[in-house]
């Protein structure tokens, strides 16, 4: 394989580049050992000395025998439980996810404002300035705008936590049914401020209306959850959520069973069961529990999901209690009309929330941090700056002021020269700054709310932004961790595909049928090529002859076989995979035509089967049948099923009832009498029924893995051979796939380029001649986002052909047919159906395995379907065995599942079946989109590691050349299996994916050296899966990430409550409105509606945000030193006195009224690229991650800038104004608002016509408005400046004496030239070096030659800018855009189909 194009870090290194990696990498890890050190011992110091010592919140013990909470309803009095560990009643049932109490949002809020660097400078400039006779520019110009500027952050935090708290009040006032004694009564809420003299509405407590079960010592009452304590009964209906952590005592279902939903608790989309003991048989009435006596004894408060320990002494026996018994809050109970349980955890000790991430910390924006050195550095000029002008005070008293008799005696304290320039430079740090960036943020806010493109009309939800403090972030991440329900899938199953006797069948008959069969055949092949343009502005610009956009295909790359044209379901993982060329409407068809033949037989057979092996319950609702499932899977397959003519009409522990409809039209219903059922374990990866037939024959029906079913069949020896064969090939394939994609071009991060330009500017410097015959680069877009590998997500209907053609292997090299064919007879279509490789096991086996490998690459959830016909008196001899394994109290789940081994022996294959775990529309788009930005995509689930890993095929989270590498602690030496994976990573990869389950991950976090090497690991692969994890499991790892690599911004998505704690630990938090529930969306910093929208969040609204705030934060720093440097220049002339160059009055209202609008309008409405643009090439969202808008050479270029023009305005107006000038007016008034108005006008020209690339109205209009109030400001100052002795005599000066002076009028407009001159001319020298490719900034960095292949993330923002100017570019971005739409509709073919622009040069 040649090297040539590999990605950086995915080739080989040799032995001297290893050693050189591994130097500069010594540093580093000694760097990061120190800080993790450092802030280890910080934080147990913290926690020794502060918290437990001065605060006293110690950490508390263990209990010695765990926690006792009783069952005993006869005590004459119950006395209240006291928690042994706190020594007083246990934590009330009370939630809080706010930040703040009404005791310590004061003081946190007063440490958090000034713990910013900005805010404590002030504070230390402001005190000093309130002393009397030391400030010139006033006592309290500093001090109180900055405590208003405070408060005004502080009301807002506040409002922020007042509107969590007030949900928080929302979920406590849900109300229950608990047990309480006849006589209890509703107390009213006690009045919280009693002289205010009205009172509170009390809690209202409803008597629960069951009449059937009454007590005269206890009733059913309802209650508000905050009431609910420990020890109480509480009883649940179905569909009602779980109020708190209950041990279950009674379910009316079969066997006591309750089904409970966790999907909000721990994500997981099947239901559970949960079984109470028989010891509490009779706990289904009042009396029955009165007549119960018990007492349990439970493990200590932990966030641990999966495992309780816990035992329960009953009627003198003691019975252990597991995770089998107890139901936790944020469960809902379903399928399981009345639940009776006793509570053990209340509140904040729930499970749910010692999974989240209590009380998070305020965030605050990562460009703060830049923002703070650019502070530090401009404090350090104004002490150099300072130092300086007290220093020339103190020559120029040695000098002057000690031989001048008239100020001899008037000599000024040194300090009180020092503190006077302090106090007059500090605004050189603009205070402005963060008021109106408060008001920016505002601003952005509110345009990211009002996008109509991130609002879903089917929910009419829109994006909302709850934190507008960290608006920048979300142009800056880098990892992004997201959830699985509810935010990439839809939580729906489809059955999609299966395979009976070696053929593969799609099954389309729940897509939605919205185009007309009479509508004409697909389309034929387009190419987009858009015309030369006419235009005579294709001739104005050298920029477009001297760039070319190439392709970036390798000639080595595969070519795909397209898809059938009549399907209507494409793979979302695979998006250009062959589709089967027959669905099950043909295949009824074909049982229809030939009842008797034998794939007839068999297909009949694979129906019945996926009829009878399931616990789906039918249930009539509305005049409607519908299905009640523990396993949505089992729902798909039975809806299925029901499609294919067998509807399931009744079932129950003892028989399953099916009404068959016959292929003549005929419907017979036939009952199957269940003898037994061995349920589905995650050991046993499978699930058998046993059914005796209508005619009397015993049957057993098993589905599972191909893992569990392929070594019970009866050829097992021939299956495992041709599964060997099967992976090998498939395993050949994926090396293929993977070799090709390492030859492709890869940009600057590694990953497959949406463009790759390429200068041409030698060969075509002379294109600008039209005697010469024109040119014409070809733009082409590269082939690794092109429309044919990306395909839309969501189900479309596709025009249907009138030919098929066999659906088996070999089907695949056949010759697509023509539009044009006629119509073939029906049994033509099924004549690969007659081969006599249907009954012949070997190339069945081979098929069938070939088939499930397939499903599975796109996403598809498989099983095996196996079955075999029992003998009555082997099935007798088993049900010995199997009854007293399933009524033994010893290891009761083990011995049945050894019976379960005995009698799942010698199957024969029936088929494979393939269910698609349905995505949200837009997701594969936008992960290969957000990919493509040099992000990586994390998959954080708590769904089982198959389930997560088709999921992450078919959302593109895995690609097929991906390499994965499982993590499993059940395998042993975890340690061995993480190194052997960093060897494969060093050895190279294309894209690298990391599979981890919470168990391991638990049992890394056990050991500092696995954890060390765990967390090193994982920053170098692509892409992780971490599946079975919990909440806190979850927060750990974005945690650890946010401490692996600080530079990096992390953003966590998801839609429950189990993800709360991830969406508060990371930088950014994204919630979805989903079925999960609102928590998410409500606690977020932002909120959409689908995750598709997280494209548009990110990579538009992301940048814009991050641009607008670099650019608005530069700009306030240059205007500041801009205007200041001139008065800093004059102290010469006046002795170093501190007279300042402006009059007060201007000085005041300057980053009010005139360089206010400048900024805002920058840092609310620039957009320095178009929205298509940046959807169209995500790889320039890289501007925010590589901190290309802020950063310091960039501060360094702006200051210097802003020095440049401030020196060269005081230069040309002392030139031209005190040497060579004679004016009209020589006062220092006239002389300081001729600077003064140089200033506003040129600053707002610079900032708003010359900075700003996204000119809207709203600019140009408050570019007029600022320039006509500076004189309209004149005029005011000239009628009201009072009349008094002062160097500032500004009462009509503007109207009668420089005002009219055309030396003024000449210098203003003068200089104003010199500036704009010199800035166009700067950037005309910046424009030519880009296009020649000699422009790097900073400087130091490596220079691309001409003969360079540039990644167009590397290209400077100006050359899109202009790119973006011609209309033919911009109808390639739009037409690139919309082919990656998934509403977008096809209108090519699947080929070879590259979007071609042609543009005349």
């Amino acid at each position: 394989m040649s090297p040539v194009r590999q990605s950086p870090g995915h080739g080989i290194d040799t032995d001297n580049e290893g050693k050189r990696l591994a130097w500069t990498e010594w540093p580093r890890e000694k760097s990061h050992l120190l800080r993790t050190t450092v802030c280890r011992h910080a934080a147990q110091w913290h926690q020794t000395y502060f918290l437990e010592l001065v605060l006293r919140q110690k950490p508390l013990k263990p209990s010695k025998d765990g926690r006792h909470v009783p069952l005993r309803l006869d005590a004459a009095e119950r006395a209240p439980l006291i928690d042994e560990r706190r020594g007083h009643s246990y934590l009330s049932n009370i939630i809080r996810t706010s930040r703040y109490t009404v005791y310590d949002f004061v003081p946190k809020q007063l440490i958090f404002q000034f713990t910013r660097l900005s805010n404590a400078y002030f504070l230390a400039v402001g005190i000093p300035q309130t002393i009397p006779g030391l400030s010139t520019t006033g006592n309290y110009t500093t001090i109180v705008p900055l405590f208003f500027f405070v408060f005004l952050t502080i009301l807002k935090e506040g409002y922020d936590d007042y509107k969590r708290h007030r949900l928080d009040k929302l979920e406590n006032a849900n109300s229950t049914t608990v047990l309480r004694p006849a006589e209890w009564e509703a107390a009213p809420k006690a009045t919280n401020w009693p002289w205010f003299g009205r009172k509170s509405p009390s809690r209202i407590r409803e008597i629960s209306p069951d009449d059937d079960d009454k007590n005269s010592d206890y009733k059913w009452a309802k209650v508000e959850w905050r009431d609910v304590k420990v020890g109480d009964i509480v009883k649940l209906d179905r569909d009602e959520a779980v109020p708190a952590d209950l041990i279950l005592l009674h379910a009316t279902g079969e066997n006591g069973i309750a089904y409970i939903d966790t999907m909000d608790l721990d994500g997981e989309t099947n239901l559970k069961s949960r079984e109470s003991l028989r010891d509490f048989g009779d706990c289904d009435t009042i009396a029955g529990l009165q007549s119960t006596v018990a007492e349990f004894v439970v493990e200590d408060p932990n966030p641990d999901l999966y495992n309780f320990d816990g035992r329960v002494s009953v009627n003198g026996k003691t019975l252990p209690l597991t995770s089998n018994q107890v139901i936790y809050r944020g469960s809902t109970i379903r399928n399981t009309s009345c639940v009776i349980g006793i509570v053990i955890n209340t509140g904040e000790e729930c499970k749910i929330r010692l999974n989240a991430n209590q009380h998070p910390d305020a965030k605050k924006p990562a460009l703060e941090a830049m923002a703070n050195k650019i502070v530090l550095t401009l404090v350090f000029y104004v002490i150099v700056l300072t130092a300086g002008c007290s220093a020339g005070y103190v020559m120029w008293r040695w000098a002057t002021e000690r031989k001048s008799w008239y100020i001899a005696d008037a000599t000024v304290e040194l300090k009180q020269i020092i503190i006077g320039y302090a106090i007059q430079y500090n605004n050189i740090v603009p205070l402005s700054l963060y008021v109106t960036l408060e008001l920016t943020r505002i601003g952005q806010m509110l345009l990211l709310n009002g996008d109509i493109e991130m609002y879903d009309e089917i929910t009419d939800t829109p994006a909302r932004c709850n934190t507008n403090t960290i608006l920048e972030n979300l142009g800056q991440v880098s990892y992004v961790f997201s959830d699985k329900t509810g935010t990439l899938t839809d939580n729906i199953m489809k059955f999609r595909k299966m395979s009976i006797a070696g053929t593969s069948w799609l099954h389309e008959m729940d897509l939605s049928d919205d185009q007309d069969a009479s509508q004409p055949n697909e389309l034929p092949a387009i190419t987009h090529t858009l015309s030369p343009s006419k235009s005579k502005d294709s001739l104005k610009s050298a920029l477009y002859e001297d760039i070319e956009l190439f392709s970036t295909v390798s000639p080595q790359r595969p070519t795909f076989p397209t898809r059938r044209r009549s399907s209507q379901w494409r793979s979302t993982g695979r998006p250009n995979n062959v589709q089967p060329n027959v669905n099950t409407s043909d295949l009824l068809e074909f049982i229809r035509l030939r009842p008797h033949s034998y794939f007839a037989r068999r297909a009949r057979e694979y129906i019945l089967c996926l009829a009878l092996c399931h616990t789906c319950l039918p249930e009539v609702k509305d005049g409607q049948l519908e299905y009640q499932s523990s396993s949505p899977d089992e729902l798909a397959l039975v809806q299925a099923a029901r499609e294919l003519g067998y509807l399931v009409t009744h079932r129950s522990s003892q028989s399953v009832t099916l009404r068959v409809s016959s292929a003549d039209g005929n419907v017979t219903v036939d009952t199957y009498q269940i003898l037994d059922v061995i349920e589905f374990s995650s050991k046993r990866k499978r699930m058998s029924i046993i059914v005796r037939f209508p005619d009397g024959r015993i049957c057993l029906i098993c589905k599972g893995a191909d893992s569990a079913i392929m070594p019970r069949l009866k050829l097992a020896g021939l299956a495992k051979e041709k599964a060997t064969e099967v992976r090998k090939s498939a395993d050949l394939d994926r090396e293929m796939a993977r070799r090709s994609e390492q030859l492709e071009v890869r940009n600057s991060f590694g990953g497959r380029p949406s463009f790759t330009l390429r200068r041409s500017f030698a060969e075509n410097r002379d294109s600008l001649d039209t005697n010469r015959s024109a040119q014409r680069p070809v733009l082409e877009r590269s082939r690794s986002v092109d429309p044919s590998r990306i395909r839309v997500s969501e189900d479309k209907r596709r025009p249907s052909l009138n030919v098929r053609t066999a659906s088996l292997d070999v089907a695949k090299t056949q010759p697509r047919p023509s539009p044009l064919t006629p119509v073939s007879p029906a049994f033509d279509k099924f004549g690969f159906l007659d081969e006599h490789a249907l009954m012949d096991e070997a190339t069945v086996f081979d098929r069938c395995f070939r088939h499930l490998d397939e499903f599975a690459t796109e996403g598809l959830r498989t099983l095996l379907v196996a079955r075999k016909y029992i003998p009555e008196a082997e099935y007798t001899a088993w049900k010995h065995i199997y009854h007293d394994a399933a009524t033994s109290l010893i290891d009761r789940q083990d011995k049945i599942e050894d019976a379960g081994e005995k009698i799942e022996q010698a199957l024969d294959l029936i088929g494979a079946t393939a269910i698609e775990d349905k995505l949200q529309v837009g997701v594969p788009e936008t992960i290969d989109k957000l990919r493509r930005a040099n992000i990586k995509i994390w998959m954080l689930t708590g769904d089982k590691r198959e389930t997560a890993i088709n999921i992450a095929h078919s959302a593109r989270i895995c690609r097929p050349g991906s390499d994965i590498f499982i993590l499993d602690s059940s395998k042993g030496d975890i340690e061995g299996q993480i190194r052997d994976v960093t060897e494969d990573l060093q050895n190279g990869t294309v894209h690298s994916v990391v599979v981890i389950d919470g168990q391991t991950l638990a049992a890394i976090e056990k050991l500092p050296i696995l954890t060390d090497l765990f967390y090193t690991l994982i920053p170098r692969v692509d892409s992780v899966i971490c599946c079975r994890a919990s909440p806190s499991q979850k927060s750990t790892i974005v945690k650890a990430i946010r401490q692996r690599l600080p530079k990096i911004l992390t953003l966590a998505i998801g839609d429950g409550a189990n993800d709360l704690a991830m969406i508060s630990t990371s930088h950014v938090g994204v919630g979805i409105s989903g079925k999960e529930g609102l928590q998410a969306a409500r606690v977020a910093d932002y909120s959409i509606a689908q995750f598709r929208f997280l494209q548009r969040l990110l990579l538009v609204h992301g940048r814009w945000n991050y641009v607008r705030t670099g650019k608005f934060i530069l700009a306030t720093f240059w205007k500041e030193m801009f205007f200041y440097l001139p008065t800093a220049m004059y102290q010469m002339y006046n002795g170093y006195t501190g007279t300042s160059l402006y009059e007060s009055y201007s000085l005041t209202v300057l980053n009010i009224l005139f360089t206010s609008l400048c900024v805002l309008c920058m840092g609310i409405w620039e957009q320095d690229l178009r929205a298509e643009t940046l959807l169209a090439v995500p790889e320039l969202y890289v501007h925010g991650q590589r901190n290309r808008e802020l950063n310091f050479p960039r501060f360094i270029s702006w200051i210097t800038g802003a020095v440049i023009n401030g020196t060269l305005v005081w230069v040309l107006l002392w030139l031209g104004y005190g040497v060579f000038g004679r004016p009209r007016d020589d006062g220092l008034f006239a002389f300081g608002d001729l600077a003064f108005s140089i200033g506003i006008l040129w600053t707002n020209w610079k900032l708003m016509i010359i900075e700003t690339h996204y000119k809207t109205a709203i600019v140009i209009g408050s570019f007029s408005i600022t320039v006509s109030g500076w004189w309209a400001w004149q005029a005011f100052l000239s009628g009201v400046y009072t009349l008094q002795p002062s160097p500032y005599d500004g009462r009509g000066g503007f109207v009668n004496t420089f005002g009219k002076d055309a030396l003024w009028w000449s210098l203003l407009f003068g200089i104003l030239l010199v500036l704009v001159g010199l800035d166009v001319a700067l950037k005309l020298v910046k424009r030519t070096l880009i296009v020649h490719g000699w422009w790097t900034w900073p400087p130091w960095q490596r220079r691309h030659t001409d003969d360079d292949t540039e990644n167009c993330e590397n290209w400077d923002r100006q050359l899109w800018q202009e790119l973006e100017q011609d209309p033919d570019m911009r109808e390639h971005l739009r037409q690139a855009l919309l082919d990656e739409q998934p509403d977008r509709p096809n209108t090519v073919e699947d080929g070879d189909n590259d979007v071609v622009l042609e543009r005349a040069v």
